[in-house]
Order: structure tokens, then sequence, then C-alpha cells
């Protein structure tokens, strides 16, 4: 059976680094997919765009997935069932309001099920880094986690996507200097 590899890709620091260390490696990798919620800051579409040259050098396909719909229509209009009645909207992800996760994995694991469905055994790339324990514990097998693999902390991806001209700055302001996590501007996380 033909092995298909899947980086599944957020344009953060993580991600980033994983993805750019693959490369380096020469690791095998088919595709980078980016689950594009339409709420990124600009600095995580000016890093994507700078790295789909180089994706485009090496002949690794790119595809960029959205929600079903839009995600402020979720967010703040949806009409929803919930323990007290009807409310609209799920609310602002993160935290304990994980709506935007769950249809972000959907997405991403639908995607690598079209090549299952061809006949492929599909492996994904996710930026979990060393010092993330309890994420990599719920990993299912046909997930990888490198940067864990490599033994590569949080603060080593930072370091190493700044070592390599990488700086996520908006407003004359690099976001990682003001928060944990950059990609959803919207997210409590």
């Amino acid at each position: 059976m033909q092995e298909y590899y899947i980086a599944s890709v957020s344009w953060g620091k993580d991600s980033l680094y994983m993805l750019l260390r693959l490369m380096e490696e020469r690791a095998p990798l088919n595709e980078v997919v980016f689950y594009d919620t339409g709420m990124e800051f600009q600095a995580i579409y000016e890093t994507r765009d700078k790295v789909l040259a180089m994706l485009a050098e090496r002949g690794i396909e790119y595809s960029e997935l959205k929600p079903k719909r839009p995600f402020i229509y979720d967010m703040l209009e949806k009409p929803v069932k919930g323990k007290n009645g009807f409310h609209l909207g799920y609310s602002w992800c993160g935290g304990c309001a994980r709506w935007g996760t769950a249809g972000k994995v959907q997405t991403l694991d639908a995607n690598a099920k079209k090549y299952v469905d061809k006949g492929y055994t599909v492996f994904q790339y996710v930026g979990i880094a060393a010092d993330e324990a309890k994420r990599i514990e719920r990993l299912p097998p046909q997930k990888i986690a490198p940067l864990a693999v490599w033994g590569i902390t949080e603060a080593e991806c930072l370091q190493g996507c700044y070592h390599r001209g990488f700086e996520w700055k908006e407003n004359g302001f690099r976001l990682y200097d003001l928060l944990d996590r950059v990609s959803c501007w919207c997210c409590a996380n």
C-alpha cells in the first residue's frame, strides 16, 4: 500500500517550524494543508505566502480548507440549542469552547480520508511540541508529532522560526512578544 504524508500547518510557530524541519530533512511530504477560518491575523497569511514558493520548488501540494459556514456565523449567529434553551452562536472559541477546533479537526481528517479512500495509508504530521505531553498522549496512531519525536519545545520552535527570518509582525509588533498562540485572532487560547 502506498503512503501519503500530509502536514497540517496553521502557520504559527510550532507547525511552521515542523514544516521547515521536515523540508530540511527531506522527510516524506506530499501535501501541506491549512485550515483557514478567515479570522487569522494578517501575519499568518504573510507567513504562508513566504513559504508557498518553497513548497512549489519541492513539488509539495498545497491545499487550503475552509469551514462549511462562515466562522463568524457559527460564532455569533447560528441558532444553537443549549442546556438552557436556544441561543445564537457557539460564542468565542478557546478554553472549554472548542467548537472551532472540532470543526478544524473534522475538516482536516476528511481531507486525509479522501486519500485513504483511494487506497493510501495516510499519515498526518501535526505541530505538537515535546513540552505538550497531554496533547501528545491524545494523538491517534496515524497522526505524527515530529517536534515531539525530535525533542523540540515550543520555545525552541519560536527561536528556530526567528532564526529563519519569520517574525509574525503586525502593526510593528512581533505577535509572539504579546501572545502565546498566534493564528485566529479571536481565539481565547
